[in-house]
């Protein structure tokens, strides 16, 4: 278990919190491992009625750390962070998030598979995948232009610039946006709400709400995994990562890209 993933129970709720702020809750290899098996754990828990994710009170998750990922990228499906995005697309029970400050990359898209988001006024999003030279994760790709519409998802997941939590709540991933010290209690409001309700008819209505969608999501999940994976090393996402580790802007000019 990582100590940057911070797992909590209150009654039927368990929160699994991203825990690093010296590092803006970037995630590693080792924290995708431990939200994982918290994840497991708490699906495999009859008990446990609802499961939270929440960042600290300044930043969700700066998304992927960079100089962890180049070290360990994932070389197949059952690399910790693809389990982890499994685990969290299959999850049965409802799933609620808090968002505060930056919410970048699999921080933006882990809330496409969210039930109930609740922004802060604060909260900062971002889908930079195409700036590294990859192409979106989890189910991103399907999940974005069927709630927001297509030419809203183009805009956000093509040009990959940052935006606010008023344009993600008119893309229709968050459910509301609340002033920032009240995000997280917010969720766990709702959180709380959700497991006082029948376990049974919150989980078979969630997956009725999603079976039109789960074969959908299931190849969408598989298809970007492949194509991140062959991504990885070809040469503009070694020319991103680059320039990342040697704080510069990329250039794509002149470098087979």
């Amino acid at each position: 278990m990582s100590a940057d993933i911070a797992v909590s129970r209150r009654g039927a709720v368990v929160a699994i919190g991203f825990d690093r702020p010296g590092k803006k809750n970037a995630l590693t290899s080792a924290m995708y491992e431990a939200a994982a098996d918290a994840v497991q754990a708490a699906e495999s828990d009859a008990q446990v009625r609802a499961i939270l994710f929440h960042g600290t009170p300044e930043v969700f998750t700066a998304g992927n750390d960079l100089n962890d990922f180049i070290a360990r990228p994932p070389g197949n499906e059952e690399a910790p962070v693809f389990r982890f995005l499994r685990l969290v697309a299959e999850a049965a029970n409802p799933l609620v998030a808090a968002v505060n400050g930056p919410a970048v990359g699999i921080g933006t898209t882990l809330l496409l598979h969210c039930d109930l988001v609740y922004a802060g006024d604060d909260a900062r999003f971002q889908l930079p995948f195409t700036r590294l030279g990859l192409v979106p994760e989890f189910a991103s790709t399907y999940l974005l232009p069927w709630v927001a519409g297509y030419q809203r998802a183009a805009e956000l997941l093509l040009l990959g610039e940052p935006f606010d939590a008023a344009r993600a709540l008119e893309a229709g991933f968050v459910t509301r946006v609340v002033p920032a010290p009240a995000a997280l209690e917010t969720a766990w409001a709702a959180a709380d709400k959700l497991a006082a309700l029948p376990a049974a008819s919150v989980r078979n209505t969630k997956a009725l709400m999603k079976r039109a969608h789960r074969a959908g999501i299931e190849a969408q999940l598989a298809a970007e995994g492949a194509d991140f994976r062959r991504m990885l090393h070809e040469p503009a996402a070694r020319e991103a990562f680059a320039a990342f580790l040697e704080k510069r802007a990329p250039d794509f000019r002149g470098k087979g890209v």
